[in-house]
């Protein structure tokens, strides 16, 4: 059996939450929860098997977008997927590896998004061969 996707939720709006919570635990992922960024921070700090980070672009004190650029520099391998509104955000987006409109997502195209996202895997794939680097190289000549 397959291990369930971890999936890390973050939105300051308690019902939206539970929704979100909800409809990915029903759908075989793991969710954690985080209502503000420093919880979220936190717990994917904690965390290091998270596969994808799910925020709220509008939260008070700090945003989805300020959210994904600091776990971005923690763990930059990890997918970030922004749901909210994306106007007004200027270039500020390119964080994100994906933003959804949450006006026009049906939960369905929300859980498909989810899915290709999550599968990212970590590190080079199963087969590939690694490039020594320069220091290494020397090392053996």
């Amino acid at each position: 059996m397959r291990p369930k996707k971890v999936i890390l939720c973050v939105n300051d709006n308690e019902q939206e939450l539970s929704v979100l919570k909800f409809t990915l635990a029903t759908n075989g992922y793991c969710v954690l929860a985080a209502s503000s960024g420093q919880e979220a921070i936190a717990v994917f700090s904690k965390t290091p098997q998270i596969d994808l980070v799910l925020a709220d672009t509008n939260m008070p004190q700090m945003s989805g977008i300020q959210l994904a650029e600091r776990l971005k520099r923690m763990r930059s391998h990890v997918p970030m997927l922004l749901l909210g509104d994306t106007q007004g955000a200027g270039g500020e987006m390119h964080v994100a590896d994906a933003v959804v409109a949450r006006k026009n997502c049906p939960s369905a195209e929300l859980l498909e998004r989810v899915k290709v996202m999550s599968v990212r895997k970590r590190g080079p794939r199963k087969g590939a061969h690694r490039i020594p680097q320069d220091d290494v190289l020397a090392a053996a000549s």
